[in-house]
């Protein structure tokens, strides 16, 4: 029956498969009547290693592997079925005392080829040790030997404690085999294995050819491989040589920091990896060191760059095209090149040669020469011509030699190498009809190129002057539209954000329709508009005819296009036009924070995670403010109200007209007329006119403090009292109750040392002596570093009590908007 088309058996399908997700995940062992199958898995005794199926990079097929369970890439250490895929409705049982693996028709496809003689099939248990090893054993038998295990069928990978040896009483091997390529775990052409006979550790091409040794083992490391003394502390390696076995293994002394093995890859290289968290798999040590050191490493007609510094090893030669370009792109070079055009092999009738050579310098000589008696380079090649089998030839210092069969193990050598030969590769004249054409069409795209280039250029140059007079005309302009009160001469050339024009902002907005009203601000309304492009914009409008404002709308457009960062309102444009002035910022959905913090419906979308990410937003806007920016910039107005959220929930701090700046190294600075909001503004200012980044910070701590406890700072506490939201806070704290501030909203899934931290960090904030407050960097450390010291507050003392309505109801007080954009009400000194 199709399951396919019966929707029935589809369910009975998944439901069996979350069954045993259920039933697996977590153990470490499969008995006589689990299932492994679909995404469940077992885990070491210690968690240490998983097995389950896996998929290889972007293959289709699954495949059952053993793999670190820290290494969420699931990079297999071990393979079961590694030349018959399946899919993930396939499942690992206990079948008759042996480990099967079947696929999705219920055929086996893998198993441990045990014999059920000598075991009772119902205790009979498979379980993955935290060495890697998955060992088979009988619970009812008292045997601690196990009756299979996987350390003897290695596949591509050598774990602690594994063997590499022969076994003299079975005449078996251990063997290392290579993947296929980095998505086909089938047997490669490359295996490591150890030669019993001398004491050392070779690696073979297609089990035919050896291409390279370790040496001998000579108590401590093999000779060949001088790399084993790297970090040799944390290594202990054992050489058994008897009457019935020889075999190396290996143990780690430091397996809590450490996690490696050794490895033969794709490339046919025997590799130590180490894995790291942050970094992944990466290679310690490879032998051969050297890729083209590899027999066969790029296959025929391919040429291997022996520079490590390549970052593609292997290039077919002119003429030729990989055999399986898919191959080459997953590192497998084996598969070698094809000729493009077949070879003439002869002379054509007007005694002119078919085939030419094509002549590389600096070249190894490859295999499957031999040598040609020839007087010279000429009779060299006649005799390679008139030889079919002839693929190229060198002539030199040692004579001619000629190359019969494919071209294998090319490489091109580095300057000075003393092996340094020039190679003829035999090709068909066509080919060279061919580069000839290639290289005019690249002769023609080079100077199609230059010339482009230089219509760009002359594009750029022409755009860049057409600007500037666009520029310069509309400040030429400015004198006409914008009231000379406004902006001095020089200050016009600083404005670095373009004036829009009346007309255009009455269109982009409806001609201020109430339907595009977003809020009211202290100064005026906003709206929101839209550009062509439907460029969506917020348009702050000042009292039209009033003076009020006059001042902050001269610093916003002079000051804020100054500044460049995520989490600091953009300014687009501005108008001073008809006795309107406007400014033109970014729009911003979610309006401002006050708008969702001080809504009961709203609220709830505050989780701790937004209001963490929110306050760690503010911070880095306010320390690029001070510190980071071109300019020293005080804001001197920071609130709830004046953060802006994006679609995001990311802050953006907003309305810089009472910003001031500070130059050069100075670092405080006073004032007769004090401006701000009640509640945020920090003692030595709203007491004395004196004003600095602290100033900013006692703000900043005031609304860390509103965003955590999701209440107003103007909120009286208690009745006898009214005690402010700094004083009731402290109070919670000094009694070691601060966890009970936590807003109701976000208290699901908080984080209690992210909400201590910014309870502590408040607090610091808020101190009464501006010293005594820490630096936006400081704040940056202690809110970001889970590690870092964070001092005691001192207690506040500048607390403001105020009268208490005898409307018991009238406990809080309440001035913010819901406006996209809030400007600040000024407050007696």
């Amino acid at each position: 029956m199709d399951t396919n088309s019966n929707p029935i058996l589809k369910l009975a399908f998944f439901l069996s498969l979350i069954l045993n997700i259920h039933s697996l995940y977590g153990a470490d062992s499969i008995s006589t009547n689990d299932i492994l199958s679909g995404q469940s898995t077992i885990i070491s005794a210690s968690s240490v290693f998983e097995m389950g199926f896996f998929r290889p990079g972007s293959a289709q097929d699954y495949y059952l592997g053993i793999w670190r369970l820290k290494d969420t890439s699931r990079r297999s250490v071990w393979v079961a079925n590694r030349e018959i895929p399946v899919s993930l409705a396939s499942e690992l049982r206990i079948t008759d005392g042996n480990l099967v693996l079947y696929n999705e028709l219920k055929l086996p496809v893998w198993s441990t080829n045990l014999s059920s003689s000598n075991t009772t099939t119902r205790s009979v248990q498979a379980v993955l040790l935290d060495s890697g090893n998955l060992v088979i054993n009988d619970k009812s038998s008292s045997s601690s030997i196990p009756l299979w295990q996987s350390f003897e069928f290695p596949s591509h990978a050598w774990l602690p404690g594994a063997k590499l040896g022969y076994n003299k009483t079975s005449d078996t091997r251990k063997i290392l085999t290579s993947w296929k390529s980095l998505e086909d775990p089938s047997p490669g052409l490359f295996s490591a294995q150890l030669d019993h006979t001398n004491n050392s550790v070779f690696i073979q091409w297609n089990r035919s050819k050896n291409y390279w040794t370790s040496g001998p083992w000579d108590g401590n490391l093999f000779s060949g491989i001088p790399e084993m003394n790297r970090n040799a502390e944390n290594y202990y390696f054992t050489f058994v040589s008897n009457e019935n076995e020889s075999y190396i293994t290996y143990t780690m002394t430091n397996t809590s920091t450490l996690i490696n093995h050794f490895e033969i890859d794709v490339s046919g290289q025997l590799t130590q990896v180490n894995w790291r968290s942050d970094n992944g798999w990466t290679v310690f040590w490879s032998v051969p060191s050297q890729r083209c050191e590899v027999y066969r490493a790029c296959g025929a007609y391919a040429n291997c760059d022996s520079n490590e510094e390549s970052l593609t090893p292997c290039q077919c030669l002119m003429g030729f095209e990989p055999n399986s370009p898919k191959d080459w792109e997953l590192k497998d070079y084996s598969g070698g090149c094809y000729r493009k055009t077949r070879l003439q092999c002869g002379v054509s009738n007007n005694n002119t040669t078919v085939d030419r050579f094509l002549e590389m310098t600096d070249m190894s000589l490859p295999e499957n020469m031999h040598s040609e008696e020839a007087s010279n380079l000429d009779e060299c090649e006649s005799n390679c011509l008139r030889n079919c089998s002839c693929s190229g030839f060198s002539y030199g210092s040692l004579g001619c030699s000629i190359i019969t069969g494919d071209i294998l193990n090319l490489k091109q050598l580095v300057s000075g190498d003393s092996r340094q030969r020039t190679i003829h590769i035999r090709l068909a004249n066509s080919e060279f009809r061919m580069r000839k054409e290639f290289q005019r069409w690249k002769l023609y795209a080079l100077l199609f190129g230059v010339i482009a280039l230089v219509m760009f250029i002359t594009f750029i140059a022409c755009f860049i002057y057409l600007r500037r007079r666009k520029r310069a005309a509309i400040k030429q302009e400015l004198g006409s539209l914008i009231d000379p009160n406004h902006f001095k001469d020089d200050e016009k050339e600083g404005i670095q954000v373009p004036f829009v024009a009346l007309a255009n902002i009455l269109a982009a907005t409806d001609n201020f329709s109430e339907a595009n009203k977003l809020g009211q601000g202290g100064f005026g309304p906003v709206y929101k508009g839209k550009f062509p492009g439907d460029q969506e914009i917020a348009i702050k409008r000042l009292s039209s005819g009033s003076g009020q404002g006059s001042e902050e709308f001269k610093n916003e457009v002079l000051l804020i296009a100054k500044l460049q960062h995520r989490n600091l309102v953009r300014l687009l444009g501005y108008c001073a036009e008809r006795n309107e002035q406007i400014l033109i910022y970014e729009y911003m959905p979610n309006k401002s924070l006050d708008s969702f913090l001080f809504d009961e419906n709203l609220r709830g979308l505050l989780n701790w995670e937004i209001r963490f990410n929110i306050i760690m937003g503010i911070t880095r806007g306010l320390l690029y403010l001070h510190h980071d920016s071109r300019l020293r910039i005080i804001h001197r107005d920071l609130k709830i109200s004046n953060v802006l959220l994006d679609e995001h929930m990311n802050p953006k701090i907003s309305d810089f007209g009472l910003a001031k700046i500070f130059g050069g190294k100075q670092t405080q600075g006073s004032t007769n007329r004090v401006v701000g909001t009640y509640g945020y503004m920090s003692p030595e200012y709203a007491l004395e006119g004196l004003f600095s980044t602290k100033s900013d910070i006692f703000s900043f701590g005031v609304v860390t403090l509103e965003i955590i406890t999701g209440q107003r700072n103007s909120k009286s506490y208690r009745l006898e009292e009214a005690v402010g939201l700094i004083g009731y806070v402290w109070e919670m704290w000094n009694k070691n109750k601060a966890f009970e501030l936590i807003d109701s909203a976000s208290k699901e899934k908080f984080n209690e040392d992210e909400f201590m931290r910014c309870v502590r960090v408040g607090l610091l904030c808020v101190q009464d002596d501006p010293n005594d407050r820490p630096t936006m960097s400081n704040v940056m450390l202690m809110l970001g570093s889970e590690t870092a010291s964070l001092p005691s507050p001192r207690q506040p003392t500048f607390i403001v009590k105020r009268s208490i309505s005898s409307n018991p109801n009238n406990l809080s007080h309440s001035s913010s908007s819901n406006n996209l954009l809030t400007d600040t009400l000024y407050q007696g000194r």
